[in-house]
């Protein structure tokens, strides 16, 4: 999986938030906004990779157990879906 392409971060007021270009403005879903772990996550889907690989990385950069860490991963990658960011 991996997020689509015509697709930005931008840091404004110490948020990130996702900004659609091109021909991806018709079809992005809402506003999305992202932490500093939603970015990080951002930055390791910039490449193709895989569920188990993305949940590693995160358990390598963050003092987080691994049930946690599903969850959370879990409810971002479904907000991703939610507003069509996502290529899988």
């Amino acid at each position: 999986m991996k997020i689509k392409k015509g697709y930005l971060v931008r840091e404004i007021a110490d948020c990130y938030i996702v900004v659609p270009i091109g021909e991806r403005v018709i079809e992005f879903k809402g506003i999305m906004t992202l932490n500093d772990t939603g970015h990080f996550i951002w930055r390791c889907l910039a490449e193709n990779i895989s569920y188990n690989q993305l949940l590693a990385c995160i358990l390598e950069e963050y003092e987080v157990d691994e049930a946690t860490a599903k969850t959370d991963l879990d409810v971002f990658l479904q907000r991703a879906r939610d507003s069509a960011v996502l290529e899988e």
